[in-house]
């Protein structure tokens, strides 16, 4: 398997939520980083964050618009859109892959914070008003 064709079954498996395949596609000292936040070190700390991810929304969507590798990096632009209740919020994102032996041993996202806040706090009433009608 290619760099490329790794990152896109990891991001087909973290959009179906099979969190198990996911991280069987990641190397034991992976280094997972929203910038500008501090990072998850190691495969324990990052399978908290996944799971816990996985508890806030019902539903991932990548829509991934460009990927291309230079060796063992790969660079993805994609728009990554949150479904909380039904209520949904989509952003850009730019991230960085690096996979060494078939395993990403580094995931580093970069997107407008900004723009993620207010796509969040638009689509919370939709949520509350979904968990409200359970």
């Amino acid at each position: 398997m290619t760099e490329i064709e790794t990152v896109e079954q990891f991001l087909r498996a973290l959009e179906s939520f099979d969190l198990d395949r996911a991280l069987a596609l990641v190397a034991p000292d992976v280094v997972y980083q929203n910038v500008p936040l501090a990072p998850a070190r190691g495969v324990a700390a990052f399978e908290r964050q996944l799971r816990g991810f996985a508890r806030l929304a019902d539903a991932l969507e990548v829509e991934l618009h460009h990927i291309a590798a230079n060796g063992p990096i790969v660079l993805t632009e994609r728009t990554d859109t949150l479904v909380m209740r039904g209520a949904r919020a989509a952003f850009w994102v730019c991230g960085t892959f690096e996979v060494q032996a078939g395993k990403i041993v580094l995931w580093r996202d970069y997107f407008d914070w900004a723009q993620v806040v207010g796509r969040l706090l638009l689509a919370a009433p939709r949520a509350l008003l979904g968990r409200l009608r359970g």
